[in-house]
């Protein structure tokens, strides 16, 4: 195996923050997908422009993924090229994986880890800190799954190449998949009956709110342990009637706020 020196991997990595800036319905993410390699293909194919220009032709046709676990199959596909696989397998072998990498990402990004971030940030808001910290720990915290998901996975297609696919469908990967809805719900079951509580978790800071004890009275801790228990015990099917029982509190505050005005 020809091993790709540090700088060009480095290179390929930081390019792949890049691979929807020429997102198209033609070719989806494939243009991007080809910037990308191009580092890779100068070194493979040294001092041959016409090899490098035709391998960017290669690549730059129909290819789509999460953005986030587009790295999996650029490191994957750099191993394939620097080993001097043929073309047709290499192609193969994307049209096989740009389907896995596009559903485990939805899951395990826009189903799992978002949702998770935002009610932890919520959480944040509710026990009395300012609106712009719940920001700041939401960005923090989801973009350091996202950066660890585009290194991990990098990391992980250089070093399995063809074999990725068996990687993706792991068991660990599928308890982790499961494992987010599930802290989502634990969370969003532990802050509805806080989001109820109301004069309890609002105006100024959470320690004025709360009154002269300084905490919530024992029916709404109660109701938020018994909520996280649900949330914990059933999952993401208490994902719809958590969103129900939202929206029916934001209309209710929306209209007593009209009959008190």
């Amino acid at each position: 195996m020809r091993r790709l020196g540090r700088w060009t991997r480095a290179r390929v990595f930081l390019r792949s923050f890049l691979v929807q800036a020429s997102w198209n319905y033609r070719t989806l993410i494939g243009s991007g997908f080809a910037f990308a390699l191009v580092p890779a293909f100068r070194e493979v194919f040294r001092g041959d422009d016409r090899a490098v220009d035709e391998a960017v032709r290669r690549h730059a046709r129909l290819f789509n993924s999460h953005p986030y676990l587009s790295p999996v199959a650029l490191g994957a596909v750099a191993v394939l090229e620097a080993e001097g696989e043929g073309a047709e397998v290499i192609e193969r072998f994307k049209t096989a994986l740009r389907g896995s990498l596009g559903t485990l990402g939805d899951r395990l990004i826009w189903a799992g880890w978002r949702p998770l971030c935002v009610l932890f940030a919520l959480a944040v808001l509710l026990a009395g800190a300012a609106w712009w910290v719940g920001v700041l720990v939401f960005l923090a915290l989801y973009n350091a799954g996202h950066i660890a998901v585009r290194v991990l996975g990098y990391q992980l297609g250089l070093r399995e190449g063809l074999r990725i696919g068996e990687q993706i469908r792991s068991p660990g990967v599928m308890r982790v998949q499961r494992a987010l809805p599930t802290l989502g719900s634990f969370l969003a079951g532990l802050l509805l009956p806080l989001v109820v509580a109301g004069p309890f978790v609002q105006g100024a800071a959470l320690t004025e709110a709360l009154g002269d004890r300084g905490r919530l009275p024992l029916v709404w801790l109660a109701a938020g342990a018994a909520g996280a228990l649900v949330g914990l015990r059933f999952g993401a099917r208490v994902r719809t009637p958590v969103v129900i029982a939202l929206w029916i509190i934001t209309l209710g505050g929306i209209l007593a706020g009209m009959d008190g005005s």
